[in-house]
């Protein structure tokens, strides 16, 4: 397949693992691909792996694993009565958590995030980012759609190690 032929997420992987290359090539050592901020991705071509923990009541984190199946992810469903103890693990600060953690390439994705704002976080890896998230389960989010095609507006926050968070990005109204 030639670069006209990839998915922008896909060519982005490409230029992150070529940027790896390139920079372990220049006698710096790379970081490993489980670190936020790493430089090297997974191989062009085969899906990024994503664990997907959840309560094992919750039917939406489900929804939104199938979402990000479709958007290309290796998605495994993790069944986790504590997922205080999970999102404690994973950094998530309270004022953000939701019903369900992912966990890809080491950053923690938190609740309904779009997943084109996954694929923009792996591709651009800002330094010192511990995950991104949306807040609680907003109506029109991911994996929590309507019937009647209502929505709430809600933000993709960004948040580091010491808990600190920037708006990553908005949607709705």
């Amino acid at each position: 397949m030639n670069t006209c032929q990839m998915s922008r997420r896909r060519f982005g992987i490409a230029l992150a693992a070529l940027a790896g290359t390139v920079v372990a090539g220049c006698g710096q050592a790379a970081e490993t691909a489980a670190e936020p901020g790493s430089m090297t991705a997974s191989v062009p071509g085969q899906a990024t792996a994503m664990t997907v923990y959840r309560d094992p009541s919750c039917g939406c984190c489900e929804a939104w694993a199938e979402i990000a199946r479709k958007a290309g992810f290796a998605v495994t469903v993790v069944d986790r009565p504590d997922m205080a103890a999970v999102k404690r693990q994973h950094g998530v600060p309270d004022a953000l958590r939701s019903c369900h953690t992912a966990v890809v390439a080491g950053y923690a994705i938190e609740g309904h995030v779009p997943l084109a704002q996954v694929e923009r976080l792996l591709a651009t890896r800002p330094a010192g980012l511990r995950g991104i998230a949306v807040a609680g389960m907003p109506r029109g989010s991911p994996g929590m759609e309507m019937p009647d095609g209502s929505a709430d507006p809600f933000e993709v926050i960004a948040f580091d190690k010491a808990g600190r968070t920037t708006r990553f990005d908005s949607q709705g109204s």
